[in-house]
C-alpha cells in the first residue's frame, strides 16, 4: 500500500468512507414489526380458512338444532361459542390435569382409528338425561351416577350430533364407535396431530340457561371443508418418499464463495487507500484458495481461467484432508 498515509484524516474523507461502508445507527434504522409466534397453537390453516371453517360450524349448529330439536320433541337453540385448535397431547395433558368428569361418544371413519368425540361435561349430561326423561324442571346435580336408561338416551342424542355433523358436508362420513365412556382418552394417536374444538351452547327456547357441548376432531379430517387439499402419505412408501426428498435435495441451488484470503487494516490506512495501492495479503502465492458452502470450506482450489472467466481447479476437500 502507498507510504503516503497521513495522521489527520479530513472530515470528507471520513463522511465519505462511512458513507461507504453504511452509517446508520440501530436506533436510526427502521424498526421491523413482528408478530408474536405462539408454538402451543397449531398453524395448520390459513385465515382464509378459517373463515371457512366459521361458516361450515355456523351451518352445523343449525343442523344440529334440528336434530336436537326433533328428538327431544321441544325447541332448542344451538349457537357456536368458540372455535380454538391444539395439538392433541397438550390438550390431552390438560384434560387430563382437569378435575372435570366428562362424557365422550368417539366417532370414526370405517375400519379407520377414532378422529374426534363428542364432549358432554358431566352436567351437561345429567341435564340432557333429566329433559329426554320429562323431568326438566329437577334441580341438575353434579357426581350423578346416570342409570343405563339414561346413558342409553344420550347416546342416541349424542349419535344425533354426529350424524348432524356428517350431513353438514358431502365429505364429512363418520359414526360413534360404541357406547358413551366416562374419562378416557379418546385418540390413540401422534401427539403432533391438530385438534379442533368447536364448542356450542345448548338453550330450551325462551330459556336463559344453557348447558354446553363440544366437538372434537383432527384437523386433517377438516381439510375437504375448507378448501385445504389433504396430503395423502399412506399413498407412497418409505421408499418412495426417501428418493423424492433425495431428488429435491440433488436440484437445490448452492451458492459456493471462492475466497482467496482476508486482511487486516487500521481505520486510518483504509481511509486513505488510492488507486494503484498494493496490499499484502496473508497467504503466500503457493497455497490454494478456500471454496466456501455456507460459510464453512469444504473444497480448496488453484485459480485458473475458462472461457474468459475466473474459474478454480479444484485440488482438495476437507473431508480429504479430515481422513
Amino acid at each position: 500500500m502507498s507510504g503516503h498515509a497521513t495522521n489527520n484524516l479530513s472530515k470528507e474523507r471520513i463522511q465519505h468512507l462511512l458513507s461507504v461502508i453504511g452509517s446508520q445507527s440501530e436506533e436510526e434504522a427502521d424498526p421491523k414489526e413482528a408478530i408474536e409466534y405462539n408454538w402451543r397453537e397449531p398453524t395448520c390453516f390459513s385465515r382464509d380458512q378459517r373463515v371457512k371453517l366459521e361458516d361450515f360450524t355456523k351451518r352445523l349448529a343449525t343442523a344440529m338444532t334440528e336434530r336436537f330439536s326433533s328428538f327431544c320433541s321441544s325447541r332448542f337453540d344451538i349457537a357456536i361459542t368458540s372455535i380454538s385448535f391444539y395439538f392433541t397431547s397438550e390438550f390431552l395433558k390438560q384434560k387430563s390435569e382437569s378435575e372435570s368428569e366428562n362424557y365422550i361418544l368417539p366417532f370414526a371413519r370405517d375400519h379407520k382409528p377414532p378422529c374426534g368425540w363428542i364432549d358432554l361435561p358431566e352436567q351437561t349430561a345429567v341435564v340432557w338425561a333429566r329433559q329426554l326423561l320429562g323431568d326438566s324442571e329437577s334441580e341438575s346435580e353434579s357426581n350423578v351416577t346416570l342409570s343405563h336408561l339414561e346413558e342409553s338416551l344420550l347416546l342416541d342424542l349424542t349419535s344425533a350430533l354426529v350424524e348432524a355433523f356428517c350431513a353438514t358436508h358431502t365429505n364429512i362420513d363418520v359414526h360413534p364407535t360404541g357406547p358413551l365412556l366416562k374419562n378416557e382418552r379418546p385418540l390413540k394417536r401422534r401427539d403432533t396431530e391438530e385438534l379442533c374444538k368447536i364448542a356450542f351452547d345448548v338453550k330450551k327456547k325462551d330459556s336463559e340457561e344453557g348447558s354446553s357441548v363440544s366437538l372434537l376432531i383432527l384437523c386433517e379430517e377438516l381439510n375437504a371443508v375448507v378448501g385445504k387439499a389433504s396430503q395423502a402419505f399412506d399413498a407412497f412408501s418409505p421408499e418412495e418418499i426417501s428418493k423424492a426428498i433425495l431428488k429435491h435435495l440433488q436440484d437445490m441451488p448452492v451458492v459456493i464463495a471462492a475466497q482467496l484470503v482476508s486482511t487486516e487494516l487500521t481505520f486510518e490506512e483504509v481511509a486513505t487507500l488510492q488507486v494503484n495501492d498494493v496490499l499484502v495479503l496473508d497467504k503466500n502465492v503457493h497455497e490454494p484458495v478456500d471454496l466456501r458452502i455456507d460459510g464453512r470450506t469444504v473444497f480448496h482450489g488453484w485459480l485458473a481461467k475458462s472461457a474468459g472467466k475466473y474459474a478454480v481447479t479444484i485440488a482438495s476437500t476437507t473431508s480429504e484432508e479430515a481422513s
